[in-house]
C-alpha cells in the first residue's frame, strides 16, 4: 500500500519563552539562537502511522512531501531516517508568505504530480500555528474521503479502519481508499531513528519541486494567493508593578496592606 505523508518543519516547541522573538515589522517569528527547528510532533506521528500501514500491508512505499525553505529538508531527512522511502521538497520563493489554502493547493498539486496514493496522511495540525486545516483542504481539492484527529489506524483489506477522537469519547470509521487521514497525539510516540538510519537518510537525495514544476502560477501560491491576510504578529506584554509592604510585625504589614488597598480604591 502506497502512502504519502505531508510534514512541516517548525520552531522547536520546547524553545524557552525568553528565547522566543518576533519581528513585528516583518510579522515573522525569528529563529531562536542555538535552537534548531524540528519536525512538527504531530507530523512525526503521521510518519509513524504511515510506516505501520506499510508494515501491515507487506509492501508499498512511504513518501514524504514538505513545503518550506531550506530548513524543511531536515524534516524530510528525519522522516527518511524513520524509514520513509523518498522525499520531495516544495521549494520556491513563490511559496513564501502563504496561508493554509496556498499550502494545501501546492501540496495537492504535488500529490497529483507524484500520483495519488492509497493513503494520504497529515498531522492533526502544525504545532506552530495550530490551525489544523491543511489536511482537510487537500482532501477537498482532491475529492477524497477524510477522517481527522485519529488515535488509531488499522489496515482492513482494501479499506482503512480508524478511531477518531471526539468530544465525548471515540468513534470508529471505515474509509475506502484512497483517503486522507490526520493523526492526533493520542496515536502514541513515533519511533526514534538510530544512528545507522540517520546516516543512510543523509545519503538519500531529496527531489526539489517548484511552482512551475507543479503547473502553478506564482499568483496562485504564497502571499499572492493567500486568502487570509495577517494584520499584526506580536508578543503580548505584561507590565506588572510590585509594591513591597514594609513592617516590623505581621500586624503592621497587614495594616499597611489595608491602607494601600484603600488608596488604590480596591477596598
Amino acid at each position: 500500500m502506497d502512502v504519502i505523508v505531508c510534514v512541516k518543519q517548525i520552531p522547536d516547541p520546547e524553545t524557552p519563552a525568553a528565547a522566543f522573538k518576533v519581528d513585528e515589522a516583518a510579522m515573522q517569528v525569528l529563529p531562536a539562537q542555538g535552537i534548531s527547528p524540528v519536525i512538527s510532533p504531530f507530523d512525526a506521528q503521521a510518519v509513524e502511522a504511515a510506516l505501520r500501514i506499510k508494515d501491515a500491508s507487506g509492501d508499498g512505499t512511504v513518501n514524504i512531501i514538505s513545503l518550506g525553505p531550506d530548513s524543511a529538508r531536515d524534516a524530510i531527512k528525519h522522516s527518511l531516517a524513520m524509514g520513509a522511502d523518498e522525499g520531495y521538497h516544495l521549494k520556491d520563493e513563490a511559496f513564501e508568505g502563504g496561508d493554509a489554502w496556498t499550502t494545501a493547493l501546492a501540496l495537492s498539486r504535488a500529490i497529483q504530480h507524484l500520483g495519488v496514493p492509497d493513503v494520504l496522511i497529515f498531522g492533526r495540525q502544525a504545532a506552530d500555528w495550530d490551525q489544523g486545516t491543511v489536511g482537510s483542504i487537500v482532501a477537498e481539492l482532491l475529492d477524497l474521503p477524510s477522517a481527522t484527529v485519529l488515535r488509531a489506524v488499522e489496515l482492513n483489506g482494501e479499506s482503512i479502519t480508524v478511531s477518531r477522537v471526539v468530544a465525548d469519547g471515540f468513534e470508529n470509521i471505515d474509509l475506502p481508499t484512497p483517503c486522507v487521514l490526520t493523526i492526533s497525539n493520542e496515536f502514541g510516540d513515533p519511533r526514534y531513528p538510530q544512528l545507522r538510519q540517520i546516516m543512510q537518510a543523509a545519503r538519500k537525495q531529496v527531489t526539489e519541486l517548484t511552482a512551475a514544476d507543479l503547473g502553478l502560477d506564482a499568483s496562485d501560491v504564497g502571499a499572492a494567493g493567500s486568502r487570509v491576510q495577517m494584520h499584526a504578529l506580536f508578543q503580548p506584554t505584561s507590565d506588572v508593578e510590585v509594591e513591597i509592604i514594609e513592617g516590623d510585625t505581621p500586624e503592621e504589614k497587614a495594616a499597611g496592606l489595608v491602607n494601600a488597598l484603600r488608596e488604590a480604591k480596591i477596598l
